[in-house]
């Protein structure tokens, strides 16, 4: 269709205000919740490696203050001046950097504990907590204790598949890359590859988190997100600390640029060009999305320091607060997709109706369910929500997707074949570590 953003195919859809709507709670999502909590993160992990309030001799609160302000700055005086093109080559190599770094951690570990013998220090892990091996999580996702849960198994089935998909698949930070592709194979390439380095994610985050209750036990029970860096100091010899750190600054500051420059583009295209100067140059349009980064960038610096009392955890306050978003959206692009008969109308309504139901359940009425549940009944809500909305509403024109002509759509002859490889190979880990 020769998009550039996920609203633009949301306005060929249905119409140009459900883009706008799309694309205002898009931007929002980023400044929130992504932008803050990355921010947050690093800060927080340069902190407990390098110490940084004591050597400014100031309180730790004011010390990852600062930090923040350092690395939001940077981030976005890195994501204003090099663009989308910078972003892509930087996120390459940091991509090789973290891979590399990522693995040394658990193996550095698993040496140190085995006395040079990586798998007698696998075994002594694993011996410590057998229980914590195995991929299936007992947690109850219905009931009492079911909304301090970090993820139980069954949810695999419900909200998290809507979450996923929409994620991996629409999300405007991780499609804007594919949407940029030269062409149909090259996008396809990118995406499989990328599942393949997703598996090595068992490797890179939680075996370090099994590692790290070795050695710390429960003590850091009700402050996880210190366990990794203090992982990392303890098993990596000061020369490589260094080397990890400018992998994780590289790490933060890839997803910071990226959804950066992403609400940057969906601004200067979906808004500022539609609905403030229809007429604008392209030159002009870099220019807005500069200045919109910098604007983005100063509230999101000003936000971090606020997401520091999350009572689960940093990555599950994001994953709750994604939640106002990703599946009303999710919602929309996949009625898009598949049911021809949900009108511009029933999408506008299903939006707000998934916005609301979301709040409502989860935080106004505080349901004993686990939060990913409810995004999958929410997402089914939505959907037939949707469809009576444009039951009533009157119809649009039928949509029928047509090839631009922009690009080659010659696909990749090894498209299928990985991909069935991926979903194979996945199954088959969670078969073997569901028995652990």
């Amino acid at each position: 269709m020769g998009l550039t953003t996920i609203p633009e195919f949301l306005e060929k859809r249905f119409d140009g205000l459900t883009r706008t709507l799309v694309a205002f709670l898009l931007i929002i999502s980023f400044v929130a919740t992504l932008l803050p909590i990355v921010l947050y993160t690093g800060a927080l992990n340069i902190e407990a490696i390098f110490n940084i309030s004591s050597v400014l001799n100031v309180s730790q609160k004011d010390g990852i203050g600062i930090t923040i302000l350092v690395v939001g700055v940077i981030g976005a005086v890195y994501a204003i001046f090099g663009g989308l093109k910078m972003v892509a080559y930087t996120d390459t190599i940091n991509g090789f950097g973290l891979l590399v770094a990522g693995l040394l951690v658990p193996i550095l570990a698993l040496l140190s504990i085995g006395q040079g013998d990586v798998l007698d220090g696998l075994g002594k892990v694993f011996e410590n907590s057998p229980e914590k091996f195995n991929i299936i999580s007992r947690e109850s996702g219905i009931g009492a204790g079911s909304r301090s849960a970090i993820l139980p198994f069954e949810v695999l089935f419900t909200g998290l598949m809507i979450n996923q998909i929409y994620f991996w698949a629409m999300h405007q930070s991780i499609i804007q890359r594919v949407l940029g592709a030269v062409n149909l194979k090259e996008a396809q390439k990118g995406l499989l590859y990328t599942g393949l380095l997703k598996i090595l994610v068992p490797l890179i985050i939680v075996l370090p988190g099994l590692i790290g209750f070795y050695y710390f036990g429960d003590s850091l029970y009700d402050n996880p997100d210190n366990v990794y860096p203090l992982l990392v100091k303890k098993v990596l010899p000061l020369w490589l600390t260094g080397f990890f750190v400018a992998v994780m600054m590289g790490a933060i500051l890839s997803t910071f640029n990226s959804a950066l420059n992403s609400a940057a583009t969906v601004f200067s295209l979906d808004i500022f060009k539609r609905y403030i100067k229809r007429n604008t140059n392209e030159k002009s349009l870099v220019l807005i999305g500069k200045l919109t980064s910098a604007i983005l960038a100063i509230f999101a610096i000003s936000i971090a320091p606020y997401v520091a009392n999350a009572p689960e955890g940093l990555y599950q306050l994001l994953q709750q607060l994604n939640g106002i978003f990703f599946v009303p959206i999710a919602s929309v692009i996949i009625a898009g997709f598949l049911f021809p008969r949900v009108s511009a109308g029933g999408a506008k309504i299903g939006l707000l109706f998934g916005l609301l139901f979301y709040i409502i359940t989860y935080y106004v009425l505080a349901l004993e369910l686990h939060f990913v549940h409810i995004w999958g009944i929410e997402f089914v809500l939505n959907i037939l929500v949707m469809h009576l909305a444009s039951a009533l509403l009157p119809k649009d024109k039928p949509f029928v997707m047509k090839d631009s002509g922009i690009l080659d759509l010659t696909p990749w002859k090894f498209a299928k074949a990985f991909s069935a490889f991926l979903v194979a190979f996945t199954i088959i880990l969670y078969l073997f570590l569901g028995n652990v």
